[in-house]
Parts: structure tokens; sequence; C-alpha cells
């Protein structure tokens, strides 16, 4: 799954004047940009004060500060409509009777109150708002520069001036999902996902979970297993018929995902594929389910787990009637996947449980922060002051365990690279030496060539991964060694 989330624009009480804004021609009064879509208050957070949600044209949300979702809603025209902040996609057309009408401009988006030029007339107004909801006391010159400082850089407003903002920045977390390609559009996924979503009913739910541990129980207790094992991995027919069976998997595991979306009552986005780290991976896009509390997001998290099991199930009940033994093997190879999903180190399910338990929704950007504050003895910057209690420990005990368990993985993979590299070489010549053993050449050399990328992907994708980590360290110890390549590259 995927959950596109822009970080917000920090504190957003800072005086006006402190840096001049950028010149740009006067066109206007300041709007939002067309398609903005307030959101509400992001339920069950980590944060002393609770963000407040703002989704972009392009689907991704912006976490806002209070004082700056005000700004916002203000420049919507609804004012106190909006009482406990928590507003839908579209106005009713029941904004207060003090806020300006409004209409559309010629570009489709719409602004308030056309009056003097500069749109001083707007920016006074909600002024005024602010005032009036905050108990402190706002100037058009203190919105001129929210607006221009933290609001159009995030692309959710023209300048106040009416110019357009610069282009909407994606995020680009550590270890994101990248080099997506949407198959599924979001009606095609809203209608699988609507003859799905039934199976989070609890009764189905309890039920499902009972029949899974019982089922695991007999998978791994039977001698069947081991026997299955070794017949199918030496017949290259059933070994493709498995990596069939687990791909699908994958396909209903993201299923699951979207329609615990749509029994949460939110709508899941695209479905598509892309590459993660090295590996091919499927995606379901679920930004939605921040609009739910803290339960909801936690079963769109466990849905593709959840759909797994099911999936287990249903290999389980036709190995029972057939007694087919590719089945029993693609249950071993399903088993792996939800282990590999419930991992917190990366960003699969179990980091986002986790991120979703406390509130948090980008665990990763917290590791500098904990580690200069438990290991360099730094007083608690910013972002660590704006958490709560309780989720800042246990956001430090994942930092404080995440590091040790990626320096372990990432050491014994260097000190046993040579043996592995030489091992996968070997098991590679033998896998082509022996393709044709089975009587079928090409499936048994399709068969071949498909175990040695499985082979080989796990160590590109690990050392993938240190590529931006050990760019990050040359970077800093530049900076402490004095090193300018900057400035005399820019020459």
């Amino acid at each position: 799954m995927t959950l596109p989330f822009v970080p917000g624009a920090g504190r957003a009480g800072s005086p006006p004047g402190r840096r001049p804004l950028p010149a740009r021609r006067a066109a206007g009064e300041p709007r939002l940009v067309p398609g903005i879509e307030l959101v509400g208050e992001f339920e069950g957070s980590g944060y002393r004060d609770p963000p407040q949600l703002v989704c972009r044209p392009d689907g991704q949300l912006v976490r806002l500060p209070g004082l700056l979702y005000q700004v916002v809603r203000a420049l919507d025209g609804r004012g106190d409509a909006c009482g406990d902040g928590r507003s839908g996609g579209s106005s009713d057309g029941h904004s207060d009777e003090r806020s300006a009408e409004r209409r559309p401009d010629e570009d489709g988006s719409t602004s308030i109150g056309k009056g003097a030029p500069g749109g001083g007339s707007v920016m006074t107004r909600v002024a005024d708002e602010l005032s009036r909801e905050t108990g402190r006391q706002f100037t058009a010159d203190h919105v001129a520069y929210l607006i221009d400082e933290k609001l159009a850089p995030l692309a959710l407003t023209t300048y106040s001036d009416g110019s357009p903002p610069p282009p909407a920045r994606r995020s680009d977390p550590f270890l994101a999902f990248r080099f997506r390609l949407a198959v599924l559009p979001e009606r095609v996924t809203w209608f699988v996902s609507g003859l799905f979503a039934w199976l989070f009913h609890p009764l189905a739910v309890y039920l499902a979970v009972c029949v899974f541990v019982v089922g695991e129980t007999w998978v791994w207790a039977s001698p069947e297993t081991v026997i299955a094992l070794q017949a199918v991995l030496t017949a290259p027919g059933s070994v493709l018929l498995v990596v069939f069976l687990a791909i699908a998997s994958c396909v209903f595991h993201e299923w699951g995902h979207g329609a615990a979306c749509r029994y949460g009552g939110v709508r899941p986005g695209a479905m598509g594929c892309g590459i993660y780290l090295v590996w091919p991976a499927f995606y379901t896009d679920i930004t939605n389910s921040y609009r739910l509390g803290r339960a909801g997001r936690i079963r769109a998290d466990l849905g593709g787990v959840y759909f797994n099991a099911l999936f287990v199930l249903g290999l389980l009940g036709l190995y029972t009637v057939t007694g087919f033994q590719p089945l029993l093997v693609a249950i071993v190879a399903v088993n792996l996947e939800i282990v590999q999903q419930l991992l917190p180190t990366l960003r699969f399910d179990g980091y986002y449980i986790v991120a979703d338990l406390v509130g948090i929704p980008d665990l990763f950007s917290y590791i500098g922060p904990i580690l200069k504050r438990v290991l360099l003895r730094r007083p608690a910057d910013e972002r660590l002051r704006a958490l709560k209690r309780w989720p800042q420990i246990v956001v430090a005990c994942w930092v404080l365990c995440l590091i040790p368990v990626l320096l372990l993985q990432v050491g014994v993979l260097l000190l046993n690279l040579p043996r592995l590299l030489a091992a996968d070489w070997h098991e590679a010549q033998w896998l082509l030496d022996n393709a044709g053993a089975s009587g079928h050449q090409v499936l048994g050399m399709v068969s071949a060539c498909l175990q040695i990328v499985l082979l080989a992907l796990p160590i590109a994708g690990l050392l993938l991964a240190l590529v931006r980590p050990a760019r990050s360290l040359v970077r800093f110890l530049g900076r402490k060694a004095g090193w300018n390549g900057g400035a005399s590259a820019g020459k």
C-alpha cells in the first residue's frame, strides 16, 4: 500500500517582515488552489496539538497547524460554519453571513469579496476572522505573511497578490515506494473493494482468524509440508505455479487494503505495481485512510495481511480436496509474505501499523532527532516537543530497536557478502545446468531464471537501501570537514 503525505508548514505564528517576500506582479486576490479539499482534524494523532488535514488536487494530504487551517477555511469562505474543523470536500452553501459572497474566477477557482487591488479586502476580512476566533490580534500583513511564506509554498493557495504558487512538491520520504504505474483506476478499485468489504464484519473476522489459526497449526505440524517442499522445488512447472499463486496472493493482499478502506467509509485510490527498492511490488493508494480514526487506519493497515490469511484458507481448502502438493508449498510462500509485511523496519504494513498506533505519519523522519536526544544528549528539538509523551517513548523505542537491527543486517551482509555471492553463483550455475533435467527445456530454463532472480534480489535490495544513508553520511562528514565542493562546482 502507499500513503502519500506531505509534512505541514511547521509553526504558523511567525511575525511578518523577517525576510523580504519574493517580488511578484500583482495579479489580484489570494484564493485557494482549485480542487483543494478541507478534510479536518487528524484523529488519534500523537501530537500535542492535533494537526488539520487538507487534501491537494494531486491527492496528497498536507498536515497544517490549527492557525493555518483557519486561514484556509477563511479563504474557502466557510468561517465559523465549520465550527469543529471537520469539513467535507465541498461547500454546503451555508457559509457564515459575515463571509463575503464566493464566485468563480476565470481560472475556475473561487475567491471572496472582490475589492481593492492586491486583495487587501480579502486579507483584512481573514485577519478579522482569525482575530475573532483565536482572541489574538491579526492584521492583513500577518495574513499576507502566512499565505506567502507558509501556504503558497505548499501549493494550497495563490500568493497574497493573487499570483500562482510554485508547482506542488510531492513528498519524497526515506525508503518510499517508487516507479509506480497505476493499473486499476479508482472507480474499478471502488467496485472491487465493495465485493469484499463485508469480510471485515466483526463476526466474519473472528471466524476467519479462528479457522486460520487451526489451519496454520496443521500446516506447520504436518510432515506433508516437508514432503511437498522436497517434491515441488525439483519440478520446474510446480515452481512456476507456486510463484504464480504467490503473486495472486499479493494482488489479493492489495484488495484487502482497499476493502478495509471502503468498509470504514472512505474511498480507496488506484491500484497498481512498481518497484520497492529493487523488488517488484503491488500497491493500493489508501491515503484516504487518514480521514479515519486510529482504529479505522489500523484496520486498513491490517487489511492486506487479513486477506493473505483468507487466501491461505482458500489454498488449504483446495489442498484438502485435491491433495495437490504445490498448493501446500504456496501456503508456505504466503506465510513468508505475511511475516515480511509485518516487519516494522521497512515501509511494509508493520511500519504503518506502528505509525498509526502512535499517530505519527512518518517515523523515519524522527531517527535524527531521537539519536541526537538519546546518544548526544542534546535538548529535544521542535519536532520532538510537538509529540505527546507516550508517542515520544514509542518512537524512541522503535528508533533504538531499528538502528541495531539494520546495522546487524548490514554487518552480516557485508561480512558474508563474498560467500553469499559465491554460493549464489554456484546455485545459479547448477540451476542453469539442470534446467532441462525435467524433460521440459523451455519450462526448466524459465524456472531457473526466475529462481536466479529471486536469489539476487535480497542482496541487491539491501545494497540499494544503503545508498541514501551512505550519501547522507558522506555529506555530513564533508560538512564537518569543511569541504566546499558545491562552491567550487559553481565557478
